[in-house]
């Protein structure tokens, strides 16, 4: 099943992350925003789509670059995922938590540092292994 996420970054080496509200699976968990690519969306289309959900602010096709991904193994459920990680820099509106949980922004240390789902610690590695090539 597919999955997007988003690393948001404002340019001064600080990342968007959310911490999951405590009733959802990997409650109290921070990850990277995102959710489902529903039927006949695209990944970028449905990235666009959760973020304007789960965070209020609107993010520009053109500003979305692929970063990585990480996929649950086979055995881990009848479906499992693949989460499609993209970063952006730029976004219009003021970003706020609307579907629970909490949002902050960390340093890459700070992120490394962050109690997160097993998917979620893949990305980061690979985002900030990434940057700092």
């Amino acid at each position: 099943m597919p999955v997007i996420a988003l690393a948001l970054h404002d340019g001064k080496g600080r990342w968007l992350m959310h911490r999951r509200p405590d009733h959802k699976q990997h409650g109290g968990l921070w990850e990277f925003p995102g959710g489902k690519v529903e039927p006949g969306e695209t990944p970028a289309i449905a990235l666009i789509r959760e973020i304007e959900e789960e965070l209020a602010i609107a993010i520009p096709r053109a500003a979305l670059v692929p970063a990585g991904f990480a996929e649950e193994e086979e055995s881990a459920r009848e479906c499992p995922i693949v989460i499609l990680l993209y970063t952006c820099g730029q976004w219009k509106g003021e970003a706020e938590a609307l579907e629970g949980g909490e949002i902050g922004w960390f340093a890459p240390d700070e992120v490394a540092a962050l109690a997160k789902p097993p998917l979620d610690r893949v990305l980061s590695s690979i985002l900030f292994q990434k940057r700092s090539d």
